[in-house]
């Protein structure tokens, strides 16, 4: 892995990166608390037996999988009504405000301001990836990718080939495009699409963070000095390796 910090190194890939896929959840806004509080509320109002850290290990798991798994500890509710419960209460927080990472919107603006196009890849709902655009800046996002869209789901690379095909961006040319990721689970889908993956760190509660044997190109600890011409290098370095 190569440790992702500020070049200053001019690059002559000017084009690059082809695109950026951006995952939501624990990537663009902390959301895992709320997901948390969720989960525990329901788990305590149904008889389930359910913790945080549990929570935290299936981060980027798709809700229908984290329903069974409640369920299969305690939780009295079939998968269907759980998960449509933990959705509804999460996306009740989320309308009422995003819970944006920190300098993740200085990101998104100057990566739309430098004609880099962004995509949305997440395994949430349609209504919870529509909430998320609505409250970015005008712009910044040129498509989405939601759990509505693709059979298959992360870690299954589907997600981020169906981002790629969005643009028009087909077989190894994802490589020249930037994902952005957080979770196991988003890493290996990202990394498995082909595509060039950035893992953020610095918010992920673990034991063993993504970012000690995770499959991605770079790591980030925060969104703190990131820039295009970041994205840029990366993507160059990547293709100049081989790798």
């Amino acid at each position: 892995m190569t440790k992702a910090t500020a070049s200053k190194t001019t690059t002559t890939a000017a084009k690059l990166p082809r695109a950026a896929f951006w995952d939501m959840d624990g990537t663009l806004i902390d959301s895992e608390p709320i997901w948390h509080e969720a989960e525990l509320w329901f788990a305590e109002q149904y008889g389930g037996d359910w913790s945080e850290e549990m929570g935290w290990k299936v981060t980027g798991t798709p809700v229908p999988k984290v329903a069974q798994m409640m369920i299969d500890r305690g939780t009295k509710l079939g998968v269907e009504e759980l998960g449509a419960g933990l959705i509804d209460f999460v996306a009740k927080r989320e309308m009422e405000q995003m819970p944006w990472m920190p300098g993740v919107l200085d990101v998104l603006v100057a990566v739309r301001d430098a004609g880099i196009p962004s995509v949305l890849v997440t395994a949430s709902p349609r209504a919870m990836a529509e909430s998320a655009i609505a409250q970015a800046p005008e712009g910044v996002f040129a498509a989405y990718v939601c759990g509505d869209d693709v059979k298959e789901k992360k870690p299954n690379p589907a997600p981020f080939l169906a981002a790629a095909a969005k643009l028009g961006i087909k077989g190894d040319e994802i490589r020249e495009c930037i994902a952005l990721e957080d979770s196991a689970v988003g890493l290996e889908s990202a990394a498995r699409s082909g595509a060039t993956t950035i893992a953020l760190t610095g918010y992920i509660h673990s034991d063993n963070p993504p970012s000690k044997n995770g499959p991605q190109f770079a790591s980030i600890e925060t969104w703190d000095g990131v820039t295009p011409q970041m994205f840029r290098d990366l993507v160059t370095l990547r293709l100049k390796s081989g790798k």
